[in-house]
């Protein structure tokens, strides 16, 4: 019973009517006969008209009571069954390597360009929380995904496991920073391996993603490196697709290499989503990152079961159902058993 509750409570505020409805029957002025000689009826038994008297008051007030509690709705949970509700194990692979911190990009029209962290943060942020952009962009947000933080440089590290906990994640978020000279770096080839061990602890049944975001190229060699091609091979065999956007900015200038290198970290960028079943992104801007975030919510939607109750069984239909019963019953039987006269 303590599970029990009511859809419109404030009903039950009327909850005294009904007394007051049976004491007014009781104590209303009954019309009498008038006759010579009553005699004759001393012998009559008297249990039906007492019966008469407080049976109808108390069936009327019965009658109330089931109306109130029909328009209050007594209902309780289901405690048995849990809505299926879409939800997904996500891992959002961070870029902190200090070339994020170029102040490059516009967050919206005729605001002051930010760093590419920083507005990889509010695009993150409106995807897992939602809410609504600069321009109008209206997110709905992840709350029933598991959602964990892997940063990188040069080293991976998870900063926030997977959690349902968007609150903390989001101030985990936040205290981000790009590394200093000392852990100079990209390293995405050991980063997608780090959010694939994440996944690992993800609850079965759930699907499992990973979206990266970087400005840059691998450029971490060494013999115990994951080159970013062998980590899409071990989420393909895991069957977990990655999502990569780039947010380094189009090759620009005259330098031959380094849009060589630019040209070519997009290349694997792209090889990398293809081969999970993914796909790769690129963003140049705050609405860029913004439509990439949107695109990638819109793609991975997946049905899971939810572990909160909001069905409910309600008797409020079965209460106004057995009032008017009562007062059919009523009806018939002060025109038959319980009759008076006059």
């Amino acid at each position: 019973m303590l599970n029990w509750n009511f859809q419109t409570s404030a009903f039950l505020l009327l909850l005294p009517l009904p007394f007051l409805l049976a004491a007014w029957h009781l104590r209303r002025r009954r019309v009498a006969l008038r006759y010579s000689e009553v005699a004759a009826l001393h012998g009559l038994p008297t249990g039906r008209a007492k019966l008469s008297r407080w049976g109808g008051a108390v069936i009327r007030g019965l009658i109330l009571l089931g109306f109130i509690l029909a328009c209050a709705n007594p209902r309780r949970p289901d405690l048995q069954t849990r809505l299926p509700v879409e939800g997904i194990s996500l891992v959002f692979v961070l870029d902190v390597s200090g070339s994020m911190a170029t102040v490059d990009f516009v967050p919206a029209a005729d605001a002051p360009p930010i760093t590419r962290l920083t507005a990889a943060k509010h695009a993150f942020r409106l995807f897992a929380v939602g809410g609504d952009s600069p321009d109008g962009q209206k997110f709905t947000g992840r709350p029933n995904d598991t959602i964990a933080l892997v940063t990188f440089a040069s080293i991976p590290a998870t900063v926030c496991p997977l959690t349902l906990n968007h609150t903390v994640l989001m101030k985990v978020l936040d205290d981000q920073k790009t590394q200093d000279a000392l852990t100079a770096g990209t390293n995405i080839g050991d980063a997608l391996g780090e959010a694939l061990v994440r996944l690992g602890s993800a609850v079965n049944g759930r699907k499992k993603v990973i979206v990266l975001l970087s400005d840059g190229e691998h450029n971490k060699v060494g013999e115990n490196t994951l080159k970013p091609v062998q980590s899409a091979l071990l989420a393909e065999k895991l069957n977990v697709p990655i999502y990569t956007i780039d947010c380094g900015g189009d090759p620009v200038g005259n330098d031959p290499e380094s849009n060589l290198q630019r040209h070519e970290g997009r290349q694997v960028m792209e090889r990398v989503a293809e081969t999970t079943g993914g796909r790769s992104f690129v963003a140049n801007s705050g609405a860029d990152l913004r439509d990439v975030f949107q695109s990638i919510d819109k793609l991975e939607r997946e049905p899971v079961v939810s572990y909160r109750y909001r069905r409910y069984h309600e008797f409020g239909w079965l209460a106004g159902c057995l009032s008017v019963l009562a007062l059919i019953l009523l009806v018939v039987l002060e025109r038959t058993w319980l009759r008076r006269f006059p």
